[in-house]
């Protein structure tokens, strides 16, 4: 299996222009977009920055203000042993990352480096209310009504100030396509249906 090179550039231009490169590349016109967490506001920045190319977002679980620190990651081994003992060391983040634990030939490790992960949350973190405002597609926000990340007051006035925006909450935390995929499932697939 091959994997994607590291990006040079995590900030907000790096991410979306990737975006748009790839859509480029691939072709692609009026798409609907997915995104979760950091996804989620390269959905919605994408959609203001190239409206002509999103027809409809799914933002799943993330706010128009971002304040977050991913510093504590920077104290995750490079490499481990064993599988197991990665998993140890990542504790409660463990279940976010199992997609992303690899075999080295000097043990096991994450696809990523943490410090990326540390700065791309630093370039991410600000108040993007004009991004979420600039587009006027139709726009799904999926809350886990558990979130830590996004709160019910800012997803509500998230929809009430962008048009043609639903709000759907799920019992779920923040990975709620991972808690509850078949409710999930279910919202997107009515939402897409409905366009």
């Amino acid at each position: 299996m091959r994997h994607s090179d590291r990006p040079a550039d995590f900030s907000r231009e790096g991410y979306v222009g990737d975006a748009a490169a790839l859509a480029a590349r691939l072709g692609l016109e009026n798409v609907v977009v997915l995104g979760h967490s950091l996804g989620g506001v390269n959905a919605y920045q994408l959609a203001a920055r190239h409206p002509g190319l999103v027809t409809a977002l799914v933002v799943e679980d993330i706010g128009a203000e971002v304040d977050d620190d991913l510093s504590f990651r920077l104290s995750w081994p490079e490499r481990a042993p064993t599988r197991a003992a990665l998993v140890r060391w990542l504790a409660g983040s463990a279940p976010y990352l199992t997609d992303a634990i690899r075999e080295y030939p000097d043990g096991w490790g994450l696809a990523f480096a943490p410090e990326d992960m540390a700065v791309s949350q630093r370039q991410l973190n600000g108040d993007h209310w004009d991004d979420w405002l600039a587009g006027d597609c139709p726009t799904l926000l999926i809350r886990g009504i558990r979130s830590d990340v996004l709160g019910v007051g800012h997803a509500r006035a998230m929809v009430a100030r962008r048009p043609r925006t639903r709000l759907v909450e799920l019992d779920a935390g923040h990975t709620v396509h991972d808690t509850v995929p078949r409710e999930f499932a279910a919202a997107v697939r009515d939402f897409l249906a409905g366009l």
